[in-house]
């Protein structure tokens, strides 16, 4: 149960890359069922509506498939999502008996199971295995006494172009969702710092959401010169737009595994980031990328301006950045997932399939 590929978003892509890698296994016969089936279009068009009409259509579906699944591997997120979507999922695969797997994969995990209260503590305990792709959510799990293991998120690193940026010119990306959560106002504000020593300087912001309008108005208010708003980019086409940039902003204030910084990574773009949720996790301050406080835009903006002013610092960044792709190609993470789904159906490991992931 996941996100389906038309939808924008991290989980909808690790979902389709998962899907695809795992129906290459001779052994192993997938299905995914879409947390958001298209049903009756006219009236999902209608807000609220909409979300009975899908929600019933879920359901229903669910109930149709679970019986002859062996496992139910369910991609969560937090808040409504996690209402919607993990929770019938989890409850009928329990009432089928079958085995599941709770892949949860929000950076906002913490604030959401301490602020909406143990029920939903209770749905996760149900699953007989938990993941996440990033140590850090391991680790919010245990202060709740639940067990989890991390599998990184698989990135495609053949699809990206490594190259050194020599020089590194001051043409900066955005690549998250335009929603509060990931805070773009601190990226357009450090822009206009960093625009003050570089008055040439690009900024390019990708990916579209309900901000995207009070975004465009406040880079308006604070005349911003050279920014441009260019809406959603195929993920078939998004090493093509990194192959455009130089330096790589992101300032989200809760986190978990964003597979932006490892595309990043595989294409010699250097990171500046705010240290949210995961993101320590995957970046070194100093070694892979340079990371700020949440919500710091003089901070970002002058850690931007010391990549562009320093390209010895940038180059030893970047190379450093792109030894790290290995740990997160599909070589590594398939023994992982292999050694879960064979265990939880109750086949015998193969020698291949040794487990490599974090665990606690």
């Amino acid at each position: 149960m996941a996100p389906p590929p038309h939808l924008v978003g991290g989980q909808a892509v690790q979902a389709q890359r998962l899907l695809e890698n795992l129906r290459r296994e001779p052994h192993l016969s997938i299905e995914l069922q879409s947390i958001a089936p298209r049903f009756f279009p006219r009236l999902q068009r209608v807000r609220y509506l909409r979300t009975v009409v899908t929600t019933a259509k879920y359901v229903f579906d669910l109930f149709r498939k679970t019986p002859r699944a062996d496992i139910v591997h369910v991609f969560a997120a937090s808040y409504f999502a996690f209402l919607l979507s993990a929770v019938p999922a989890i409850l009928i695969a329990k009432f089928f008996g079958k085995k599941i797997i709770l892949n949860y994969r929000s950076g906002e995990a913490e604030r959401f199971f301490r602020g909406w209260g143990r029920p939903w503590l209770r749905i996760v305990r149900l699953a007989d295995e938990v993941v996440s792709p990033s140590g850090y959510l391991v680790d919010v799990f245990a202060r709740f006494g639940i067990r989890a293991r991390s599998i990184f998120n698989v990135i495609d690193t053949g699809k990206f172009t490594f190259r050194h940026r020599e020089p590194l010119r001051p043409v900066f990306l955005s690549n998250r969702i335009l929603e509060p959560l990931y805070n773009i106002d601190c990226i357009l504000r450090a822009y206009r710092i960093v625009l003050e020593t570089f008055p040439d300087a690009r900024l390019i912001v990708c990916n579209d959401g309900p901000e995207r309008r009070r975004l465009e108005r406040v880079a308006r208010t604070l005349k911003l010169r050279n920014v441009e708003f260019i809406g959603v980019v195929p993920h078939s086409k998004i090493g093509e737009l990194y192959a455009t940039v130089d330096v790589y902003l992101n300032s989200p204030n809760f986190d978990c595994m964003p597979g932006s910084l490892i595309e990043c990574f595989a294409s010699g773009v250097p990171i500046v980031s705010t240290r949210a949720g995961g993101i320590p996790y995957i970046v070194t301050d100093g070694e892979t990328g340079l990371l700020v406080d949440t919500d710091d835009h003089e901070a970002m903006a002058a850690r931007a301006i010391y990549l562009l002013q320093n390209p010895g610092a940038a180059r030893d960044i970047v190379e450093k950045a792109r030894r790290e792709c290995a740990r997160y190609a599909w070589t590594a993470i398939r023994p992982q997932w292999l050694d879960l789904y064979d265990r939880l159906a109750g086949r015998p490991r193969a020698a291949d399939h040794a487990p490599e992931g974090h665990h606690r």
